[in-house]
């Protein structure tokens, strides 16, 4: 088995919690090197998991000739030149969530891996839903719920406003551009169970005008949405309704219904629920064990790259999809009124 060797760039939590160790687990895959945002960091997460090389710069790293397949850890800022770079030296690449700043970027980095089709370009899929997926996508294609006439998804925090924390990076539209909170990726688990909009209209509120950078110390323009309410026309033939906040204390809310003519399906508390017309009351769903599904983005990637299996949860194309709702969230918010997609 030939070895695959894979270099870091941005060594953020998840790539730390999840990515390095998976690949690491997996036969004949080695982390070689490693460029976090700066030497310090580097060395502490090299140390950390054994890591040989740490590199200075992003660029030399992915320009090195010591690795086959890069992931980028870097917040979305530094998503589209990284892999256009990884493509371009003729590697492979796992791109965190979300895919980009932009719709623009997103459809440069799509471009760029369809002129590489031999080189493997996958996007770190949302992961809330992955064990609910295939069993609302079954009920729904078996007519459980019939005719789907609404859809509703809510997810809050429990916490109250903190008005005197730093700026996270998910505040600042240098490092997440027009990405709000969770709103995509809680927006690319919907559209696997019920697909795409055909317009889209969006109200966000931002009530902390002003916070401290982390890095500097600066008071800068908060201008991403605490709170955010969407309503979308679905080409299915629904009305759907999406809210994402993180200024909603106790609300503690994470879950979607599908109303549909002749039933209801509710995803909430780790467990799927239903019932159709006649019954009282929603009662839980077995999920079945060939239903079952779990984090194996590493494994995906890696049996991509061996030609084992292709690239489900997340190809680039899906990525495009998600970041053109995320820009026409954006401009409905900053025109006023509804916009019909596609862009």
């Amino acid at each position: 088995m030939e070895t695959i060797r894979v270099g870091v760039v941005g060594a953020g939590t998840n790539t730390v919690a999840m990515h390095i160790p998976k690949l690491q687990a997996i036969e004949g895959v080695e982390i070689v090197s490693v460029c976090n945002r700066s030497r310090a960091s580097s060395e502490r997460v090299a140390a950390q998991f054994g890591i040989p090389t740490v590199y200075e710069t992003w660029t030399e790293l992915i320009e090195a000739d010591d690795t086959d397949a890069i992931v980028v850890g870097t917040w979305p800022y530094l998503h589209c030149a990284t892999t256009l770079a990884a493509l371009a030296n003729g590697k492979h690449i796992l791109c965190e969530a979300r895919m980009a700043m932009n719709l623009e970027e997103a459809q440069l980095m799509h471009d760029a891996s369809q002129s590489n089709p031999d080189l493997v370009a996958q996007i770190v899929p949302s992961p809330m839903t992955l064990w609910a997926d295939k069993t609302i996508q079954r009920l729904i294609a078996e007519g459980y719920a019939g005719d789907l006439l609404s859809v509703e998804l809510r997810s809050s925090g429990s916490d109250f406003i903190d008005r005197d924390g730093p700026m996270h990076w998910r505040q600042n539209v240098d490092f997440s551009g027009m990405n709000i909170m969770t709103m995509g990726i809680w927006y690319e688990a919907m559209r696997r169970w019920v697909g795409d909009p055909l317009s889209v209209y969006a109200q966000g509120k931002t009530f902390t005008k002003m916070r401290r950078d982390a890095d500097t110390g600066v008071m800068r323009a908060v201008k991403v949405p605490e709170h955010i309410d969407i309503v979308m026309d679905l080409i299915c033939g629904a009305s759907a309704y999406v809210k994402i906040s993180t200024v909603q204390g106790l609300a503690d809310e994470s879950e979607a219904t599908i109303y549909g003519s002749e039933g209801t399906i509710r995803m909430g508390e780790g467990k799927i629920y239903g019932a159709q017309r006649g019954d009282d009351t929603l009662a839980e769903i077995e999920i079945r064990p060939e239903d079952h599904a779990e984090w194996r983005v590493e494994e995906e990637f890696v049996n991509a790259i061996r030609g084992l299996e292709k690239v489900s949860h997340t190809p680039f194309d899906i990525g495009v999809k998600y970041m053109e709702f995320t820009e026409a969230v954006t401009r409905s918010m900053a025109e006023g009124k509804a916009i019909a997609l596609p862009l």
